[in-house]
């Protein structure tokens, strides 16, 4: 079977890895793909299309018989990719732009949570400055402010106090700095953040390991939110009875509830929850793979991801096995992140560790390794505890040299 993954970075790297991995794949695409997604795996290529241009990709996946497609950006979910190949008559993984929107617009997302009391933290809608400064002071801090629509994960401000609060108002409504959209104030939650991604095809919900990400640029979660530092699965904190409730009140409820809407989804419904003293709660909803998550998740799964895929849009419920192993990642960013990057820095030490490292943003240049984005690597560690995985993490991360990549030493450290 030829397999299309659309996308370029850390997450697709996981994905065409794990599905190359099938014997039913024949040959896994990646669109566009990187020379790190490519490196060294013999049926995993690189085509030269955007991940936005479904005519192109259309065009390529009708003449090399491509028979699943996998969408990771949000950005191509939101266009309408899975639309136009589904109309074309290619199965696709993912979602159609109407079940998108649940990511696409936090407004939806929160509306869609209240008229079906599925539990998430009390929220206001703002596309005036000065009313939503007046919220804010009404409410108190701390409080968590959201761009409506995407902003590459980078969209959510926690304001500890009025003047950060106040700033990420004056950037998301006076300064437009993600574009035209409104805000979402939400109130502040406590406890323990986890992400459980699942499996979705009409009703069936099939959840997958859970995770927990580290949003902040450096140590001891201070700087700023970006894309995520670092991750790791299992989370020790949050029980399997805890997992299966956020199934039966959140997870189940939303799938149930987008159906009824008239936006049955497919593929990958992430939620990023958190575990507060009155129960698991939203903190927001994903329409993909996560990043990092799946570069922890993905590994850990022992079975087989392709078959799996064939199993749920067949309507058949998938029996996903785990590896007992505990996997932990960290990202190694460019200078800068997550406001700009450091381009074309060269990268050593590759090739002295044996670990399974995931190109989130490189590209190969005679026969050098390159920076070519903001989040630059993520670097896998295996063990038997979470503290053996951290530690064969960080010993691969001190193999590799780059004068401008940074990294978080605490990936982990939270919950060990």
């Amino acid at each position: 079977m030829n397999i299309l993954v659309v996308g370029r970075g850390g997450r697709e790297h996981a994905m065409a890895w794990k599905l190359a991995q099938s014997p039913f794949a024949t040959r896994v695409y990646v669109a566009p793909g990187s020379d790190g997604i490519v490196w060294n795996h013999h049926i995993i290529t690189s085509i030269a299309a955007d991940e936005n241009d479904s005519e192109q990709l259309i065009k390529f996946a009708q003449t090399y018989h491509i028979r699943l497609v996998v969408i990771g950006p949000e950005t191509a979910l939101l266009n309408g990719v899975a639309d136009d190949f589904t109309a074309a008559g290619i199965a696709v993984f993912s979602p159609l732009k109407a079940a998108a929107l649940i990511e696409g617009s936090k407004q939806f997302a929160k509306d869609l949570m209240l008229k079906n009391s599925i539990p998430t933290a009390d929220y206001a809608i703002f596309d005036n400055y000065e009313a939503a400064v007046s919220y804010v002071k009404q409410k108190g801090t701390p409080i968590v402010i959201k761009y409506d629509g995407l902003a590459a994960g980078k969209g959510v401000v926690v304001a500890k106090n009025f003047e950060e609060a106040d700033q990420a108002l004056v950037n998301m409504l006076k300064d437009r700095k993600f574009g035209n959209d409104k805000v979402v104030i939400e109130e502040f939650l406590e406890g323990s953040e986890f992400s459980l991604m699942t499996m979705v095809h009409g009703e069936m919900v099939v959840p997958l390991a859970i995770a927990q990400d580290h949003k902040r640029a450096y140590d001891n979660d201070v700087g700023p939110n970006t894309g995520g530092m670092g991750a790791y699965s299992p989370v020790p904190l949050i029980s399997d009875e805890v997992v299966q409730t956020a199934l039966d009140t959140i997870m189940i409820p939303t799938v149930k509830a987008m159906a009824k809407e008239g936006r049955s989804f497919t593929g990958i419904l992430y939620g990023g929850l958190m575990l507060t003293a009155n129960g698991p709660k939203v903190i927001e909803f994903n329409a993909r793979f996560g990043d990092p998550e799946t570069e922890v998740v993905l590994p850990k799964m022992k079975s087989d991801l392709l078959k799996h895929i064939h199993e749920i849009l067949s309507g058949k419920k998938p029996e996903i096995q785990w590896h007992d192993d505990c996997f932990l990642g960290v990202v190694m960013a460019s200078k800068g992140y997550p406001e700009s990057s450091t381009k074309d820095a060269v990268i050593k030490g590759l090739d002295k560790t044996d670990n399974l490292i995931f190109h989130m943003g490189t590209r190969l240049e005679n026969g050098k390794w390159k920076t070519n984005g903001g989040r630059v690597l993520f670097v896998v560690g295996q063990g038997k505890t979470l503290q053996e995985a951290q530690h064969d993490a960080y010993l691969a991360v001190d193999k590799i040299e780059c004068d401008i990549l940074f990294f978080r030493h605490d990936i982990g450290f939270r919950s060990l």
